[in-house]
């Protein structure tokens, strides 16, 4: 072997090495995934059980005061039950994603947070009762909540949220709903 093509091999092996190190250190940080359950109440006998898978990309910003902002991805499937006597489609199947963007606390064993997220839902069904109908299977669905990350790994969150589906008037009548929910959640 000659001393350009040892040179070569030791560079090549060099960066061999730095890549293998770099992508050890980036999967340290690597993206972050959690499912996360909880029941719900709205107006006019409406409950909802909702299933949610959570992507957690690692994204921080603007630390302030021992917080920070971040954003994190949910897909949800819900199951709506209506209670209430008239209803003329007693289930209804709720899907969506939401981009949910939170201030939450920079350390600890239990980590705080505020959340809000404005995301997009379709609905199998659109009439609750004869005289009370959300017009559009598409829906938008905005939310405001708070919550806490907790754990030696953190890898529990359980929180409220209040939430408002509505179409925005793409097509009327708009009632729209408004559901209280808890949620809890595990984190991979």
């Amino acid at each position: 072997m000659t001393a350009r093509k040892s040179v070569r091999a030791g560079r090549l092996l060099r960066g061999l090495c730095a890549a293998l190190l770099a992508a050890g250190a980036a999967s340290a940080h690597a993206d972050q995934f959690g499912i996360q359950i909880g029941p719900g109440v709205a107006d006019h006998d409406v409950k909802k059980l909702d299933f949610g898978l959570v992507w957690d990309p690692g994204l921080q910003w603007w630390h302030i005061a021992g917080f920070h902002f971040t954003v994190v991805g949910e897909f949800h499937a819900a199951y709506w039950h209506l209670s209430e006597t008239a209803a003329t489609q007693p289930t209804i199947w709720e899907f969506g994603v939401t981009p949910v963007f939170r201030i939450i606390k920079d350390t600890g064993w239990i980590r705080p947070y505020f959340e809000a997220g404005v995301g997009v839902r379709m609905l199998t069904h659109v009439e609750l009762t004869p005289d009370r109908t959300l017009s559009s299977a598409f829906q938008f669905a905005d939310m405001l909540g708070v919550g806490a990350q907790f754990g030696a790994h953190q890898n529990y969150q359980a929180g409220v949220r209040f939430q408002h589906i509505s179409n925005a008037d793409i097509k009327t009548p708009n009632p729209g709903l408004n559901f209280t929910w808890v949620y809890v959640q595990y984190n991979f």
